[in-house]
């Protein structure tokens, strides 16, 4: 069986793709960083084996990439910062180190359309990474894809959740800028195909979707489809950096990762795709048929381990909700061990500890579900001593529970969205890290709104609940 490496696994291509790969009967190997939020949203399968890499550890990648016939680069550092381009340029390199002298046979690439004006870091890196990438000796494919669109996709969430949450959509100037987006399906396809070639050289292809419409255009299909019509008002006074920010506040998707792809959207991305059409053609999906599948799909998210498959939050999860994640929380680290840090977690809403710290607001709010169309605060402790799957404790139910290391409830009150609270237990060799995380998707504006006034208790409380619990296990005899 070929042995195939899919770096960026946890990101939104890679994660869909390992299945795929697996049922090719290739013995596929998931690499990422999220290891374990990885594993929460993939299908198990016999061919499938998830493991950690940090590219950033140059002696780890090179002890793990020479292992393969074929590797999928599909990583970026949107979300690591104003410094991505020297973060992504300096994994590239230690991902070319590794391959040099190796016996990998082929590794497909996917990077970005290059615009013909205009300057993005973002692009920029896409770019140079190929070059880099290119120097290593092995054949490189390198596809270059202007937007994707399909449910999780960042482009897509952006658009969809402004189309969603805003009466009024004010946009930078770039909205009349234009791109031929691609289907997901249609961009596995060519994934794929790759996946059964052993070339000898390097090539690059663009690859994009049958449509060629402006963003404006594109917000009222989207607009059309969810039968909310579009008010859209362009102005210069945006600029790229202003979006970004704005971005962070009237959609879901994280601030670092808007700000690239903006960067991007400035100019014309439109692919030329002859080439890759030709070689390996397909049924390429119009622009109002992505939008139409990718919105039916979003619900998929939440059937997953992630949300423990909790039938609750399925019956309450609407179309509209943000795909992406708001969150905050808190992180404290000590020398305890994550056995006696557990005996205090495990406590969350007994009577003896309640839920640490701050417990009047906790109860506040669960007062305030009246407001929101709730009933009546309903005390609930679990059964036995040890937390299960199952056990609702006050508003809130257990989802997932793995002892000494990870806890997970469900926000069972009324809100407009939907909501988890995490606990989790590292171990770090001499210290332990607990992080307390607070997760909501919003629903359109009212959950945008509330999860705003919200954060400044959730800033509060948390950092105040870390410290708590560590004083508290150190009390234990």
């Amino acid at each position: 069986m070929k042995k195939v490496l899919v770096l960026g696994a946890s990101g939104y291509v890679g994660s869909q793709l390992l299945t795929q790969l697996c049922d090719k009967g290739y013995l596929v190997t998931a690499a990422a960083r999220q290891i374990d939020y990885l594993a929460s949203r993939v299908t198990p399968h016999p061919n499938l084996s998830i493991t950690f890499l940090d590219l950033a550890d140059r002696d780890a990648t090179q002890a793990l990439i020479p292992q393969f016939d074929l590797i999928y680069f599909l990583v970026h550092g949107m979300a690591h910062g104003h410094d991505f381009l020297d973060y992504e340029l300096s994994l590239a390199e230690n991902f070319r180190h590794a391959l040099t002298n190796s016996k990998v046979q082929h590794v497909i690439y996917l990077s970005a359309i290059q615009p013909q004006t205009g300057n993005s870091e973002h692009l920029k890196a896409r770019r140079m990474t190929g070059e880099i990438l290119r120097k290593s000796g092995v054949p490189i494919t390198e596809l270059r894809a202007g937007v994707i669109i399909g449910a999780g996709s960042a482009a897509f969430e952006i658009m969809r959740d402004f189309v969603y949450n805003m009466p009024l959509l004010i946009t930078p100037k770039w909205v009349d800028s234009k791109a031929n987006p691609i289907a997901l399906h249609n961009l596995n396809h060519y994934l794929l195909c790759f996946s059964e070639e052993l070339p000898t050289e390097s090539s690059l292809y663009e690859v994009g979707g049958p449509d060629t419409l402006s963003y404006r255009e594109q917000f009222k299909v989207i607009g059309h489809v969810i039968n909310k019509p579009v008010k859209l008002w362009s102005t210069p006074l945006l600029t790229p950096k202003l979006a970004s920010q704005w971005l962070g506040v009237v959609t879901s998707v994280p601030s670092s990762i808007g700000a690239a792809l903006l960067s991007g959207l400035e100019h014309d991305f439109i692919a030329e795709s002859d080439a890759i059409r030709t070689r390996f053609p397909q049924p390429l999906i119009p622009f109002k048929q992505m939008v139409e599948e990718s919105i039916a799909a979003e619900g998929t998210f939440v059937r997953s381990e992630v949300w423990g498959f909790e039938p609750a939050a399925l019956q309450r999860w609407q179309p509209g909700y943000g795909y992406y994640p708001k969150q905050t929380g808190a992180t404290i680290e000590t020398e305890l061990s994550s056995d006696t840090l557990w005996q205090i977690v495990k406590q969350i809403g007994s009577r003896k500890e309640g839920y640490f710290f701050a417990n009047i607001l906790w109860r506040t709010r669960e007062w305030l579900d009246l407001l929101f169309g709730g009933g009546r605060p309903i005390r609930r402790s679990p059964e036995g001593p040890e937390l299960k799957v199952g056990d609702f404790i006050d508003s809130w139910k257990v989802i997932r529970c793995e002892p000494n290391q990870f806890l997970s409830l469900f926000f069972g009150m009324k809100g407009p969205g939907l909501g988890r609270l995490e606990f989790t237990l590292e171990d770090l060799g001499d210290r332990r890290r607990l992080n307390v995380t607070a997760w909501w998707h919003p629903q359109g504006l009212p959950g945008l709104l509330y999860w705003f006034a919200m954060m400044p208790a959730h800033m509060f409380i948390f950092k105040g609940m870390v410290k708590a619990i560590v004083r508290k296990a150190k009390e234990l005899p």
